[in-house]
């Protein structure tokens, strides 16, 4: 039998409560979308209008939707992780053993940094950045679709323990050896994290490929560098250190599964490796990772206050220079997660003081935002307010960076809960505050309606005052010795209390996560109140919002010409913007421009008549729906899970299986389809119809 399963065997399935649990909510939530696509006969237009998709906007949509659900399974263990520390003081080990405590923070820390933060900023560069440049595409759309799979075959296996049993890794989120070498995790657990992680990381790095290409080569016409939207700029820096750093997680990773499948002794010290290898790998990758969920979130808030402040963003240049500067540092900066470990001290002060510079150019643009919010005319909408609630989060957890960054403060603090406490109102006040806002800001883009704004208002509150009450008493605990991974501890430390109130700020949270699925529901529900028949509900200055919302999938009939880093806005202060259709009035009716147009626009030089012109439209050549990618991630996904498992046969045929099916799609050569010119003309004059209906209405 173990020729044929491996070291999969009865004994391996679920059967501890929290397995069981999961494997019955997996099941149970499959077979009700299951059933309900069946009842509204749904299998077929899931299939070819979604899964097998190759529109970038579609693909962003998938991203989200997974990045979703798995925001929710992260939450969870959060949640218990938080139970477990409130409640359960004192010699009892409370409802949660040490291993599975140990495996929950593990898996929470994998979740939230690759599915879930990963997921959305992808999800987001996917639909924005081909508008933002004026693209009908991206570079490589084959690829595109594979590194979604990949995410998802990657986000599928690190759940799937629940199914087939066995553990996951309880060695903290980065698997330190010795503690994820065979000697204390003989276990599968860390074999799912290292090919969960593995398999994710090949697509984060594809899809890292592919969008660079598409920014540095589909630029629409008189797009420079420096007239690209900050969104755009931070997006190809942050894909810059995905190539750049993501190859030494694969060797890090491959190292430590050859340790652990070969029996080799990479970092296993006793037989003449070093683990301090593995932690230097690991965190070289890790610390830029850090900078590749923020720098992103970066020009998000960039595009969002000089949208809403109604002013071009101040210190332009100075903003590239300060995201191009802490992208270079950022890889200069990993040896101060272990100060302690002995590298010396004029090692520990070089690194010191580059965690102290990185401080500056972030502080550069935060300043450069408040002048740009200064004497403007600022319009507090829910995404505004996610980047007020990012400045007063970011700067206290950046504070405490700059803490832990000198080597003396940090001997005291390293590994305590100060240190959680700092990364977590850093990531969320970063990057998921960031996330929040971007969503909030092109949801009305992507869906063609907006969220409701008094519920997205409330939902901020809570979100802020929970993170606020959740992570101020970790910070405290931290000075007091509390140390991080704890799963019990004696009441007469007198912590309990104050794990109670960072309890509660969990609760808190969770109220803002259902204010913000209530604020999706009521909005569904009110679309055609708040429906967006302009194209461009916030007044926007960049390419995105020159296009029907939502976009038709070829994005521009017609692309169009840039003049100004603002583009938009600039063709709407000129009043050149034109189609083959009449002038439809701008909702604030200071000049007249075709909102659709945008799709299909023109400009003309200042001066010209502000009248519409005829276009001439041209055919539009667009990649087709390919399912190879779904089937080429599977293949892979089934060679991840045989390596979990030892299942060498299945390895070789999950290998296999992904090169045969990559080798025929590469002698595919019809991968394109044609839009005719009168088809697009057609949809365009529709387009605009509509738009004149719904804004006589």
């Amino acid at each position: 039998m173990s020729m044929l399963f491996g070291k999969l065997t009865l004994a391996a399935l679920p059967h501890e409560w929290f397995t069981i649990a999961g494997s019955v909510s997996i099941i149970l939530g499959g077979i009700a979308v299951a059933l309900l696509l069946t009842y509204f006969k749904r299998w077929k237009w899931l299939w070819n209008d979604w899964l097998t998709s190759t529109d970038p906007k579609k693909i962003g949509i998938m991203y989200i939707i997974v990045a979703t659900l798995m925001l929710f399974r992260g939450a969870m263990d959060a949640a218990m992780l938080w139970l477990q520390q409130a409640f359960f003081a004192g010699a009892g080990q409370g409802y949660l053993t040490p291993d599975h405590f140990q495996q929950i923070f593990t898996a929470h820390g994998a979740i939230m940094i690759f599915f879930v933060t990963m997921g959305f900023l992808f999800g987001i560069m996917n639909f924005i950045l081909p508008l933002q440049i004026g693209a009908r595409d991206v570079a490589f759309p084959f690829i595109n679709t594979l590194s979604f799979w990949l995410y998802v075959a990657g986000a599928a296996l690190i759940n799937m323990f629940f199914v087939f049993g066995g553990e996951f890794a309880a060695t903290g989120w980065l698997a330190m050896p010795p503690l994820s070498g065979l000697e204390f995790s003989p276990g599968t657990g860390v074999d799912y994290w290292i090919w969960s992680l593995q398999i994710s990381g090949l697509g984060s790095l594809l899809g890292g490929i592919n969008l660079l290409v598409t920014i540095l080569k589909m630029r629409a016409p008189g797009m420079t560098l420096m007239r690209m939207p900050m969104f755009v700029w931070t997006s190809l820096l942050s894909m810059v250190l995905v190539i750049s750093t993501f190859p030494t997680l694969t060797v890090a990773l491959v190292l430590l599964f050859l340790d652990r499948f070969f029996g080799m002794h990479f970092f296993t010290s006793s037989y003449g490796g070093n683990a301090m290898l593995y932690v230097n790998l690991i965190w070289s990758w890790g610390h830029p990772e850090v900078y590749i969920l923020m720098i992103p979130a970066f020009g998000i808030y960039s595009d969002i206050v000089s949208t809403f402040s109604k002013k071009r963003l101040f210190g332009y240049k100075t903003m590239v220079g300060a995201a191009i500067a802490i992208t270079l540092l950022s890889v200069l900066v990993w040896l101060h997660h272990f100060f302690t470990m002995g590298a010396g001290a004029n090692v520990n002060a070089f690194f010191g003081i580059m965690t102290g510079i990185i401080a500056i150019p972030t502080g550069v643009q935060v300043f450069n935002w408040l002048a740009t919010m200064f004497r403007g005319r600022i319009t507090f909408s829910t995404p505004m307010l996610w980047f007020i609630g990012f400045l007063c989060t970011f700067t206290i957890g950046g504070m405490a960076g700059v803490l832990l960054g000198v080597p003396g403060a940090d001997f005291q603090l390293h590994n305590s809960l100060f240190l959680v406490a700092h990364f977590h109102t850093m990531v969320i006040g970063g990057a998921l505050f960031g996330i929040f806002a971007g969503i909030s800001y092109w949801f009305p883009k992507v869906m063609g309606f907006r969220l409701n704004e008094r519920i997205g208002k409330y939902a901020f509150w809570f979100w802020v005052t929970g993170v606020v009450t959740s992570f101020t008493p970790l910070y405290i605990l931290g000075l007091m010795g509390a140390s991080r991974r704890l799963d019990h501890y004696d009441p007469s430390l007198g912590w309990q209390s104050l794990f109670m109130v960072a309890g509660l700020g969990m609760v808190i949270i969770g109220i803002g996560v259902a204010l913000q699925i209530l604020q999706i529901v009521v909005s569904i529900i009110q679309n055609k109140e708040n429906r967006d028949a302009s194209g461009d509900p916030w007044d926007g200055r960049t390419l995105e919002w020159a296009t029907a919302s939502p976009p038709p999938e070829y994005n521009f009939a017609i692309i169009p010409k840039v003049t100004d880093r603002d583009a938009f806005w600039q063709m709407k202060q000129a009043a050149v913007i034109v189609s083959a259709s009449e002038a439809i009035p701008h909702r604030d009716s200071s000049f007249h421009y075709d909102v659709k147009t945008l799709g299909g626009c023109a400009t003309l030089p200042g001066g010209f008549s502000r009248n519409s012109i005829p276009v001439i439209y041209e055919d539009i050549v667009m990649p087709k729906n390919t399912a190879m990618g779904i089937y080429v991630s599977g293949f892979i996904f089934l060679a991840g899970f045989a390596l979990v498992w030892h299942i060498i046969w299945l390895i070789i045929v999950g290998i296999a299986g992904a090169i045969i099916c990559v080798i025929i799609r590469s002698f595919d050569e019809n991968t394109k389809y044609v839009i005719p010119a009168a088809e697009v003309e057609r949809r365009e004059g529709d387009g605009n119809a509509n738009i004149k209906n719904q804004i006589s209405k």
